[in-house]
């Protein structure tokens, strides 16, 4: 009972690998590849044991036998796999000679075992893959294979009395035939069951992205000296009867050997094969049976110097035009937009930089009586003395006349942007941008501006100079508070990171 849970614990273990996902499995990168095959053999079989005349030629009385065999081959990496193999097969023996010296009697012994049957598992590696490498002998793979398993077989002896010149032919296996594996009872015959190990060498050739022919050559070693259903002690021979005793004799274990010609068909979706050594991915999907992974491995692209600068150079955003970013007259619109570049400092400007009178506006916001959704948009401009935040009495006068303006039409906003020159550190001029917007909010209320929610702060420090910060008028116009009357459906939160309204 336990050999039997042992076969059957070999048996799944290979069954085991049969994972239906296999073949969608990648490795060693994104690339899918085919890993299952199937190989046939038909070749020639030769016993070697006790009952037999040469190694690797027919004796007298003896036929040339051979087999078949099938194996799914699974492999595991471009070097390692394993199969699951069977062989069924015949095999013929005989031997002639003198019993001993001193009786000088002669005797003749055939032995036939029509059809054994042997399931084994197997390791393989891929010798020229493993010393040579990818690139050598690309078409060719040379596997070194071994495994174990069980043979089921039946014997038959014939043995001539060299006294009487009676042929016996006897049907050798009994319940006896094995001490250490058992027996099979197949068509009224007795099949002896032992423990068989074989060892080979195979040399495949890729015909095509599917099929592959090669030669192999396997020896089984079997744990049993009595496949010729003999025992190998020379005192056996003197008693016919000795034959067929099935007693420990002094021969060494029996083997039996085959070479054959293997053909393989590769399983797996979308077959292709490399071409002188070169690899597509997109094409399909190679065998690992053949296929080296890591050269589907996109190579990753290092550009040099030059490659760097013609992709900078490529990348690279049309130039912008300098007018965008500066404003000469310091109204608040950018020269881009501005229609009057050169409205006097502190004048009050439409949204495309055109002075205007708010006084005016603001009598004629009275005088007609506008309706207070209506609001248009107003910019100008405050500045400060050098590292101050105190507002100027000129710009009182400003800031006064935005308050009466803002209380006539309760749908305008206000956004104070508070500036500086580059005459300090990043942070010191970001807090005094904030100090100079904080001043002109507390003047707006203190003014009497209705709805101070309206109010909106932003400040940037020396980061949106107007002017260059090289000159005395330049530093001038960068200290400054931007005044942006606007519609409330206009505002949009406009602040970069780092900074807080």
């Amino acid at each position: 009972m336990k050999k039997k849970n042992l076969y059957v614990a070999l048996v799944c273990l290979f069954l085991s690998s049969f994972d239906t996902s296999a073949q969608n499995r990648t490795y060693d990168g994104p690339n899918k590849m085919n890993t299952w095959s199937i190989t046939g053999y038909g070749g020639i079989t030769k016993f070697f044991g006790d009952i037999k005349t040469y190694d690797f030629k027919l004796g007298p009385e003896e036929k040339l036998t051979g087999g078949w065999g099938l194996s799914i081959n699974k492999q595991l990496s471009p070097i390692f796999g394993v199969q699951l193999t069977g062989f069924n097969g015949q095999l013929r023996g005989s031997k002639m000679g003198y019993i001993s010296d001193f009786s000088k009697k002669t005797y003749d012994v055939t032995f036939n075992s029509p059809s054994f049957v042997q399931v084994t598992l197997d390791g393989t590696v891929n010798v020229n893959r493993l010393l040579l490498g990818y690139k050598k002998m690309r078409r060719w793979k040379v596997d070194a294979h071994l495994g174990a398993g069980i043979i089921y077989f039946h014997t038959d002896l014939h043995a001539i009395n060299t006294e009487t010149g009676v042929d016996w032919p006897i049907k050798t296996n009994t319940g006896g035939s094995s001490k250490t594996a058992g027996t099979w009872e197949r068509n009224g015959s007795t099949y002896t069951r032992e423990w068989a190990i074989p060892a080979g060498l195979s040399v495949h050739y890729e015909l095509t992205p599917r099929f592959d022919i090669g030669a192999d050559f396997t020896y089984t070693y079997v744990n049993t000296e009595k496949m010729d259903a003999t025992v190998g002690s020379i005192t056996d021979y003197e008693s016919q009867y000795g034959l067929w005793s099935f007693q420990k004799g002094d021969s060494k274990k029996d083997g039996w050997g085959m070479a054959s010609i293997a053909l393989t068909y590769k399983l797996g979706k979308n077959a292709v094969r490399a071409k002188d050594g070169k690899y597509d991915a997109g094409s399909g999907r190679y065998h690992l049976r053949w296929a080296n992974p890591q050269s589907l491995i996109p190579v990753p692209y290092n550009p040099t110097m030059d490659d760097a600068d013609s992709i900078a150079k490529a990348n690279m955003p049309k130039p912008v035009d300098p007018r965008l970013y500066t404003d000469t007259d310091g109204d608040g619109v950018a020269d881009l937009f501005d229609k009057e570049p050169n409205t006097p400092a502190g004048s009050v400007v439409s949204g495309g930089g055109v002075a205007m009178d708010l006084d005016k506006i603001i009598r004629d916001a009275i005088k007609n009586n506008l309706p207070k959704d209506e609001c248009e948009a107003l910019f100008s401009n405050i500045e400060f003395d050098t590292d101050k935040a105190i507002i100027r009495n000129a710009s009182k006068e400003t800031l006064s006349k935005v308050v009466e303006l803002l209380n006539l039409r309760p749908n305008c906003r206000i956004v104070l942007v508070g500036h500086t020159d580059a005459r300090a550190s990043d942070n010191y001029n970001v807090a005094l941008s904030r100090r100079r917007v904080d001043a002109a909010k507390r003047f707006l209320i203190r003014a009497g501006l209705k709805e101070p929610s309206r109010i909106l702060n932003e400040y940037y420090g020396e980061y949106r100079p107007v002017a260059e910060n090289t000159t005395v008028e330049g530093l001038q116009s960068n200290r400054r508070v931007e005044i942006k009357i606007l519609p409330q459906n206009t505002i949009r939160s406009s602040y970069p990171a780092g900074f807080r309204k």
